[in-house]
């Protein structure tokens, strides 16, 4: 069985390798699916792609081409993968529903413990010789903050927990109430959670036509002054231009992210000397206020394990059963 895995970073190979104890015949290529690369699946029996990787009919179509039958992505999310396009041409394709849910939660914590106080900026003042202690500096604790956690699947959950342990009030909104988490937070309307959290975190799925653009400008007027928002989740799931909107009026006081809807076209490239959008350059002027980072929330030993092991089974499971547990 010859398997082809797009986006494996260097750091990653060792992993594609000792994990692969069904004997994969494995093609590791560094770079994201492209035209420039795309015709190297040729020869190849199945295919494995991460997030950002167009799997459009397109590209779909060159893939039965070439003979691939089976489709894999070692992500959660599919909505880069044509599905319908996917099942007309006959492929067996699956995802990893579930991965090391840590990995995002404690991103979330890093970004709210720097943007609470001050972290990143007062480390680079430091870096720069520059030892004064400004107003910008002072903060509040976060033990005596609200924590609004949107969406508590096993990420948010454990999230939850994670802000707990630092002492915060948990408030939290799911259309499906998880009953072993009432014991750390407290289930409220989602216009409950926007007027009394400080910080709002979203660890919930994007579904089109659902939740686009839930971070919009209702959501940002009713919440409270200086609220820190927070997203590791889709980028679907933020209207960026309101973001900006309530940085610039002042209501929101600190603003994280992990992921854009258009992250493809600057994630994962060296923009230093080239335009960017300009929505994104904007974000990136309100430093220290804002925190970006690119699409790194499941960059960790335990979060990649969990989703190599899950993809290598599907691939087993769709050559011994023609049917995967994870299949979409």
């Amino acid at each position: 069985m010859k398997l082809i895995c797009f986006g494996v970073r260097k750091v990653e190979e060792d992993f594609f390798v000792k994990l692969n104890k069904f004997g994969y015949e494995l093609t590791l290529i560094e770079e994201l699916l492209n035209d420039s690369n795309i015709h190297r699946v040729e020869g190849h029996d199945a295919i494995m792609l991460r997030a950002n990787c167009p799997g459009n009919r397109g590209n779909l179509e060159i893939f039965k081409n070439y003979g691939v039958k089976y489709l894999l992505t070692r992500t959660v999310g599919y909505n880069h993968i044509d599905l319908d396009s996917a099942k007309e041409f006959g492929f067996k394709v699956a995802r990893v529903p579930t991965y090391s849910p840590n990995a995002i939660g404690e991103l979330a914590i890093t970004f709210a413990m720097n943007l609470v106080r001050k972290g990143t900026y007062m480390i680079n003042r430091s870096r720069e010789k520059n030892f004064v202690v400004d107003e910008f500096m002072f903060s509040r604790e976060i033990r005596n903050l609200t924590v609004g956690i949107v969406g508590t699947g096993k990420i948010g959950l454990t999230t939850a927990k994670l802000f707990k342990g630092l002492g915060s009030k948990i408030l939290a909104y799911d259309i499906y109430e998880n009953e072993n988490a009432k014991d750390i937070l407290e289930y409220v309307s989602m216009e409950k959670l926007i007027e009394e959290s400080d910080i709002i975190t979203l660890h919930c799925p994007y579904i089109a036509g659902q939740n686009d653009n839930l971070l919009n400008d209702e959501l940002i007027s009713k919440a409270k002054k200086d609220v820190i928002l927070i997203n590791t989740a889709r980028g679907e799931l933020q209207d960026v231009e309101a973001i900006i909107r309530g940085l610039e009026s002042g209501k929101i006081g600190g603003y994280a992210t992990d992921v854009f809807s258009n992250e493809k076209d600057f994630f994962f490239k060296d923009m230093s000397n080239k335009n960017i959008d300009s929505n994104i350059q904007k974000l990136l002027d309100f430093y220290p206020k804002v925190l970006i980072t690119p699409h790194i929330g499941s960059y960790t030993d335990e979060a990649l394990t969990n989703m190599i092991e899950i993809s290598y089974e599907n691939l087993d499971e769709f050559i011994k059963k023609g049917i995967s547990e994870n299949q979409l």
